[in-house]
C-alpha cells in the first residue's frame, strides 16, 4: 500500500530536531529503516514572532526558522520538515488553526502520525485523526516533567492521554515513562507498548584507536576522564554532577590516609557533551567550585559515539528520565556507570551499572566513583593478580608513573612454582570455570575483552536499533505488530 511519493510516509511530531534523546533515537531508527518502503517526515515547532503572524503557514515558519542539528540528516535520508507555531498556552486557537491547515494541505500523505511531543499530543492527534490519518500514536519519552508552572501545565495538557480512545496506539520507552504520561491504569491494562530506546550498538563498541585519537585531541591522554552526555537542562541535574566531581577532586587532593594512593599524581577531568539553556549557569558553578580548569564543556558532537571511548567512567545523576540512551551507549562502550536511582531501572542492563540516590551527599557519589576506579569487582581474580591488573589499567590510561608499585616484567611464573607441590591443582581453575569467567569479564581494565559480552546483553534486552528497525518497519507497513 502506497501513501504518496511512492512510499509509506510516517509523520513524527517533535519540539525540534536538536540533539535530544528522542531526536537521536528516531534518527538512528530512520537510518536503519528500509527507506525504499518507508520514509519519515517531521513536524516541529517554532516561535511565530519573526513572521509577524499569530498562525503562519508551515512554509512561512520554515523561511524564518533557524536550521536545527538534524535538519541536514533528515533531508539526506529523504525526509521532509514541516513547522507549526510553538504552543505557549495562550495561542490555542492559532495553534489548532495551523495544524488543521497543514493536515488539510497534505491530506492522504501520511499513514501514521507518531507524537513524541506528548505535552500537546491531546491537541494535535484528534486534529490529525479528523484529517484522515489512519494510525495515531502517542509516544512517551520521559518519566517526569520540569518543576514549576511549566510542569503543572504539561500534566494538565497530558491528562486526556490517560483515557482510551484518543489514540490507536500508545508507546513508551519504559514502564515509568508510560505511567508518567498515560497513567498506571493504562499501563497495567496493557494499553501501552514498551519500546526501548534502541541504539546502533556497533558504533559504540570499544575501540582503542578511537580512544587514543579523541584523548589526544582533548589533551587528556594521561588523565582519568569521568564523562556525562546530556543537554544542560533541569532533568539532567548538572549541578549535582559538578558537586560530585568537585568532591572527587577534593578527596584526591586531600587523601592524607592514602586511601587512593594508586590515583595520586594523575590528572582527572570531567568531560561533558551537550548544550542547553543551563550551560552558562553550570560554567559559573564550576568556576565557583574551583574545578573549571578540570572540566571540559565539549558541546554537541556529531561523532558523540567516539567520545565515549575517551572516557574512563560515566556519571549520570538525572532527576528523571524516560529511558536515557546515553546510559545504554555508555554500557555499549564498556564504561562503568553510576546512575541516579530516579532513572528507570530498565537501563540497568549489565553489571557495569550501579544506581544511587541523588538524595545522597555528593561526597558519597564521589567515593563510589573512586572505589569503582580502584576496586572494580572481578571476583574470580586473586588479590595479587587483581592488584597487578589494576596497575596495568592505570598505566594504560596515564602512562608509566614512578609510583607504580608493581613491575610486572619481573614477576615470577607462579604456576611454574606451584607445579608438583599440590597447590597447582588447588589454584588452577577448571577449563569450564575459566571459560565462564572469561565470558563475564566487564571490569574497566577489560573494555576490549568484555565488548562482545556487553553488546550481546544489550542486544538481548532489545536495545539494538537494527533489530528494532525491522520490527517497526513491519508495524508501519501492516499497521499492527
Amino acid at each position: 500500500m502506497e501513501y504518496g511519493y511512492g512510499q509509506i510516509r510516517i509523520l513524527h511530531v517533535l519540539g525540534g530536531l536538536g540533539v535530544g534523546g528522542a531526536e537521536c533515537r528516531i534518527i538512528d531508527l530512520y537510518r536503519n529503516m528500509d527507506r525504499d518502503k518507508i520514509q519519515f517526515d517531521f513536524l516541529v515547532h517554532y516561535s511565530p514572532e519573526k513572521t509577524g503572524k499569530k498562525s503562519p503557514t508551515s512554509d512561512e515558519l520554515m523561511a524564518v526558522r533557524e536550521p536545527d542539528y538534524f535538519d541536514n540528516s533528515v533531508k539526506k535520508l529523504g525526509g521532509r520538515i514541516f513547522c507549526v507555531p510553538k504552543f505557549v498556552g495562550t495561542n490555542l486557537v492559532e495553534y489548532k488553526a495551523a495544524l488543521k491547515r497543514l493536515f488539510k494541505e497534505h491530506q492522504g500523505e501520511w499513514k501514521v502520525i507518531q507524537g513524541h511531543m506528548t505535552s500537546t499530543a491531546a491537541i494535535y492527534i484528534p486534529i490529525a485523526r479528523k484529517s484522515g490519518i489512519p494510525i495515531c500514536i502517542a509516544h512517551a519519552r520521559s518519566a517526569g516533567v520540569d518543576n514549576g508552572v511549566k510542569g503543572i501545565a504539561t500534566r494538565i495538557f497530558r491528562a486526556p492521554l490517560q483515557h482510551e480512545g484518543l489514540t490507536d496506539y500508545n508507546f513508551a520507552c519504559s514502564r515509568e515513562a508510560g505511567i508518567s504520561v498515560f497513567g498506571k491504569d493504562m499501563v497495567n491494562a496493557g494499553n501501552v507498548r514498551i519500546i526501548p530506546n534502541a541504539i546502533d550498538l556497533g558504533r559504540f563498541a570499544y575501540n582503542e584507536q578511537v580512544r587514543d585519537k579523541i584523548r589526544k585531541e582533548l589533551g587528556v591522554s594521561n588523565a582519568l576522564v569521568i564523562g556525562h552526555v546530556g543537554s544542560f537542562r533541569y532533568a539532567k541535574n548538572h549541578e549535582f554532577l559538578l558537586n560530585v566531581f568537585a568532591q572527587v577532586c577534593r578527596i584526591l587532593d586531600n587523601d592524607d590516609l592514602n586511601q587512593y594512593s594508586m590515583l595520586h599524581g594523575m590528572r582527572i577531568r570531567l568531560l561533558m557533551l551537550g548544550k542547553g539553556p543551563l550551560m552558562d549557569d553550570m560554567k559559573k558553578l564550576a568556576d565557583r567550585l574551583h574545578i573549571y580548569d578540570r572540566c571540559i564543556f565539549a558541546g554537541n558532537k556529531s561523532n558523540a559515539s567516539e567520545y565515549y571511548q575517551a572516557m574512563d567512567y560515566f556519571c549520570f545523576p538525572s532527576r528523571y528520565e524516560g529511558l536515557p540512551g546515553s546510559v545504554v551507549e555508555a554500557q555499549a562502550a564498556g564504561l562503568q556507570c553510576l546512575v541516579s536511582d530516579a532513572v528507570t531501572p530498565e537501563v540497568n542492563v549489565t553489571e557495569l551499572v550501579s544506581m544511587r540516590s541523588i538524595n545522597s551527599e555528593p561526597r558519597d557519589w564521589a567515593r563510589k566513583i573512586l572505589d569503582d576506579l580502584l576496586f572494580h569487582e572481578d571476583y574470580h581474580s586473586d588479590a595479587l593478580q587483581e592488584e597487578i591488573k589494576l596497575n596495568q589499567t592505570l598505566t594504560a590510561i596515564a602512562g608509566e608513573r614512578p609510583e607504580s608499585i608493581f613491575e610486572t616484567d619481573d614477576m615470577p611464573d607462579f604456576d611454574l612454582l606451584d607445579e608438583g607441590t599440590g597447590f597447582d591443582a588447588v589454584n588452577t581453575p577448571k577449563a569450564a570455570e575459566r571459560e565462564h569467567h572469561r565470558s563475564i569479564e566487564y571490569s574497566i581494565g577489560d573494555r576490549n575483552q568484555s565488548s562482545a559480552y556487553i553488546q550481546s546483553k544489550l542486544r538481548a534486552a532489545g536495545f539494538d536499533v537494527k533489530a528494532q528497525a525491522r520490527i517497526m518497519g513491519f508495524f508501519y507497513e501492516r499497521g499492527h505488530f
